[in-house]
């Protein structure tokens, strides 16, 4: 299971209620920030979430609505705040930038507070644990520098705990070699083999975040079968000329991405100050129904 929440939902500029880009994705003690827009540190202590295990941060693009608050967050660790390491994912424009950004206006000479590595993003897979895997997609946002991310639990065979009980295998780490694949031996002398109490393989949760695009076309083999989709919504289908022109998609065509590759849960986010949510819901929800618009510190859930 995946769990993303919102530090900063609105387009361009922030709102009075929304604030610029920013969501935390988590698996169990692995945390990722994808963007940080102005603000971004400011949302995260309001949130309650707090700094602890934030070490990656993962860039959609270079633009400054999504990565100024990186300038802040710098500030702070230098003053205020520990934190082991930070890690920093983007393009090798977007990187560039930030490097500058921190580099030149906030350090000014000075070492950063921790170890800080800047490492660029191409195309593949680039991050793994024992459970999950962190993908890198290119898309279509104004220049070649910008990525969406898939988070993709690794398959797995499910313990069947009634077989398990029916066999004698007693609670405990006996149970736990067997999803590893050992074979076992009772107290009686019988042996218990893993195909015995495991089902069939299942594949796990799949998150799909994608961050400004302009096109939808190149994202459905990749967002296919999706648990959740978190993509832009700057504009309605009113003024598609314009979202046409600044690369950006309408409410109905992140609907209509979701319905093409299956999709089992829409979340809109990065919504332009003109428009009301209620407006963008509903041209959404016009084509698939199961549409969320995602809030200022709402969270999620993504489960299989």
């Amino acid at each position: 299971m995946f769990e993303i929440l919102f530090l900063g939902t609105s387009a361009s500029a922030p709102s009075a209620k929304r604030g610029l880009s920013g969501q935390i994705v988590s698996h169990n003690e692995y945390r990722f920030l994808i963007d940080c827009g102005e603000g971004t540190q400011r949302q995260i202590l309001q949130s309650g979430t707090g700094f602890k295990r934030l070490t990656r941060v993962l860039l959609t693009h270079g633009h400054l609505d999504h990565i100024l608050g990186l300038a802040g967050l710098l500030s702070t660790f230098l003053r205020w705040e520990a934190i082991e390491e930070l890690e920093i994912y983007g393009g090798r424009g977007t990187l560039d930038r930030v490097h500058t950004l921190l580099y030149d206006v906030v350090l000014r000479g000075n070492q950063p507070p921790m170890p800080l590595k800047m490492l660029e993003l191409n195309p593949g897979l680039f991050f793994e644990t024992e459970d999950f895997t962190v993908t890198a997609f290119q898309v279509s946002h104004r220049g070649p520098d910008s990525f969406g991310f898939l988070f993709e639990e690794r398959a797995r065979r499910p313990f069947l705990s009634e077989k398990a009980d029916a066999l004698g295998v007693p609670f405990g780490p006996e149970r736990s070699q067997l999803v590893e694949g050992q074979v076992i031996t009772l107290s009686d002398g019988s042996k218990v083999k893993p195909d015995q109490v495991l089902g069939p393989l299942e594949r796990g949760a799949k998150l799909v975040v994608v961050g400004d695009t302009g096109k939808t076309a190149d994202l459905v083999d990749v967002c296919k079968d999706a648990d959740g989709l978190v993509i832009e919504s700057t504009y309605t289908e009113e003024e598609a000329d314009l979202a046409a022109q600044f690369s950006h998609l309408t409410a109905r065509q992140g609907a209509e991405l979701a319905v093409k590759a299956g999709v089992k849960q829409l979340i809109l986010t990065h919504l332009s100050r003109r428009y009301r949510e209620k407006d963008v819901l509903a041209e959404a929800q016009a084509v698939f129904q199961n549409t969320c618009v995602a809030r200022d510190f709402d969270s999620y859930q993504i489960k299989r």
